[in-house]
């Protein structure tokens, strides 16, 4: 029987360089990727893709506001659907084509894909997550009249930032698990999955948030009960006092080493730190390995050779 592998690619893997943010750009970085990942189809996983969309829902909103006066606006939760879509089609494409060249008779799909959130979940009383482009000063006041809330952001202008609350339920999870049981490769839970909370009957709606996809990621591996979580970054391992003259490189950490780590602060948030805190995650609720490297590394790192493994 296969194992199960779920594989977490960063949107940013995407998008190689500022001058390199075609769709055309996007897809040979994607083909990269897809290359990577049928090498662990021949080592026997099966494999579930997911993957952020951070650079392209900001592209997408973008489009919408220059759009504004001739079309309707794209609603947030909207435009997570549509890069879903969007990134979904070309992993998938990629993939089908290297899994073809190789001879391997595998099929792929994408599963646009919702997960419930706490509509009580702190995360909407303050707002953290920044998208989509930046604002002036004077830019940002009429805004934040369309009731947006934004934020200076490193002396670079203003953004519009979201609520980032925590996954609870993958809405499609019984979808994608009948999917990898009968040997499909899925893609899924992009971005982190579309954010929606139910009302009393069950009903869904989307809500204007954006959530972490290492933490949907981990959810997801953990629901799956996969064998492996790994997760895609833009280094081959993980590293204690990075860039700094002592700099340790991690070939393996344990559960408690990872903690203490992370409470010594050695991850800064929005890069290392929701990662290793979504590595704990899945380890904890019951996941026993999660490898970190880059999409490059991928292979090397099945072997031993690179990347940072964290063990129960």
């Amino acid at each position: 029987m296969e194992k199960t592998a779920v594989i977490a690619i960063g949107g940013n893997s995407l998008i190689k360089s500022k001058e390199k943010q075609e769709i055309e750009h996007q897809m040979e970085a994607v083909q990269d990727t897809a290359n990577h990942i049928v090498d662990m189809v021949e080592k026997g996983f099966c494999v579930v893709v997911t993957h952020g969309n951070g650079p392209q829902v900001g592209f997408g909103l973008l489009r919408s506001e220059m759009a504004k006066d001739v079309a309707p606006r794209v609603p947030l939760a909207v435009c997570g659907a549509e890069t879903q879509g969007s990134i979904g089609y070309m992993i998938q494409q990629k993939l089908h084509n290297a899994l073809l060249e190789r001879e391997i008779k595998k099929q792929v799909a994408t599963v646009v894909t919702q997960v419930e959130v706490d509509p009580l979940d702190s995360a909407f009383q303050k707002p953290t997550k920044p998208i989509g482009p930046f604002y002036t000063a004077a830019e940002a006041h009429e805004k934040k009249k369309l009731g947006w809330d934004l934020v200076e952001d490193s002396g670079r202008g203003f953004r519009r930032v979201v609520p980032s609350p925590l996954p609870r339920h993958i809405v499609e999870r019984d979808i994608i698990k009948n999917m990898v049981d009968n040997g499909f490769l899925v893609v899924a839970v992009g971005g982190g999955g579309i954010p929606v909370v139910p009302d009393e009957k069950g009903n869904l709606k989307g809500v204007p948030a954006v959530i972490d996809k290492d933490f949907a990621s981990s959810l997801l591996a953990k629901e799956l009960e996969a064998d492996l979580f790994v997760i895609s970054t833009g280094v081959d391992r993980v590293y204690l006092n990075f860039n700094q003259p002592s700099e340790i490189g991690l070939d393996e950490m344990t559960l408690e080493e990872a903690r203490k780590y992370l409470e010594e602060g050695h991850f800064p948030p929005g890069s290392m730190k929701p990662k290793i805190e979504a590595a704990i995650a899945f380890l904890e609720n019951g996941g026993q390995e999660v490898l970190i490297t880059s999409p490059e590394y991928l292979a090397r790192a099945m072997e031993g050779e690179a990347g940072t493994r964290i063990k129960k």
